[in-house]
């Protein structure tokens, strides 16, 4: 966790010495650690982006499915929840798993 904090930091212009306030992708990254259940897409996207996920264009028939790419080659594949927009909470689950493993948490 202080290694992604130190990246975002880093990369995002984020907090300077000797404060503690969290920046906003910090923020987002600890609030979905704590499994919400009330997480919504736009968050889901914005955390993704933050630990260097980018959405891969589908072409018209993919519907709701998404697909993250990051550049070392992990793979995120999630269907976009509609009609709503909070995502389930299965798939916090699932994908906090996911990234675990993956060592991004």
């Amino acid at each position: 966790m202080v290694a992604i904090a130190r990246c975002l930091a880093y990369l995002f212009g984020g907090r300077e010495q000797g404060r503690s306030e969290l920046s906003r992708p910090e923020k987002l990254l600890q609030r979905f650690q704590g499994k919400p259940k009330d997480f919504t897409w736009a968050e889901l996207v914005r955390l993704l982006n933050y630990l260097g996920y980018e959405e891969s264009a589908r072409g018209r028939t993919a519907g709701s499915r998404r697909r993250f790419v990051h550049s070392c080659g992990a793979l995120v594949l999630l269907h976009k929840p509609h009609p709503g927009n909070v995502v389930r909470r299965y798939v916090i689950e699932q994908l906090h798993d996911q990234l675990n493993k993956e060592g991004f948490l």
